[in-house]
């Protein structure tokens, strides 16, 4: 499994796991000061490690981050990125896809932009996007979360989770946490019965691949 660690002091440090849903994304980071007007624009689904990666951008010295961006005040934005541009600091805008009404696209993601100066600038901003995960990267998700949650799964859970999971980083988090709270009420290991019973919770019995 390959995974980025954030170098977070006093904080428990997080990790992320790089598959090819995020790699673009971490590649595009090497070189920040290549970006357009030095600004990128990140989206992506929900949980997909969007603002662990912002963390870690900042923490590794690249550059300055805003997370949450589409719910902030847009002049409040727009004088955030004037501030960037001036001092030519590399600047990472994290946008969860909250929608205006009216407005401007900024480009793709759904976030809608009704500020005409900040709208034209993050349109001609880099836009990179974290995707859904592979099946490879689905059971590096499902160990991972296993195991900051205090947990093991055996070697085979990867093999029976993976083809009958949502493929989706939020489907591996309420995947692993079910798992999680059946095996602690059931005081028995996360075995495959639990992994069954897991599934049925998150996907409903009428999934036929459960079984």
């Amino acid at each position: 499994m390959r995974q980025l660690p954030l170098p977070l002091a006093g904080a428990s440090p997080g990790r992320i796991v790089v598959g090819k849903a995020n790699a673009q994304v971490i590649d595009a980071f090497a070189h920040p000061e290549a970006w357009p007007f030095r600004t990128a624009v990140l989206g992506g689904p929900p949980r997909c490690g969007k603002s662990l990666l912002a963390r870690w951008f900042v923490q590794s010295g690249q550059g300055e981050a805003i997370d949450d961006a589409d719910t902030m005040d847009e002049t409040e934005l727009f004088h955030r990125w004037n501030r960037a541009q001036e001092s030519g600091t590399p600047l990472l805008i994290v946008s969860n896809g909250g929608r205006r009404e009216g407005g401007q696209e900024p480009g793709e993601g759904g976030w809608q932009v009704a500020l005409p100066d900040l709208a034209s600038r993050l349109g001609g901003s880099l836009h990179l996007a974290v995707g859904e995960p592979d099946e490879a990267m689905m059971a590096d998700l499902i160990a991972l979360h296993a195991e900051l949650r205090g947990f093991t799964l055996g070697e085979d859970a990867a093999a029976y989770l993976v083809p009958r999971a949502e493929r989706s980083h939020v489907g591996v988090e309420r995947l692993v946490a079910a798992i999680d709270r059946i095996s602690l009420e059931r005081k028995v290991a996360p075995t495959l019965a639990v992994w069954r019973e897991a599934l049925e919770e998150v996907h409903g019995t009428s999934q036929p691949r459960l079984f």
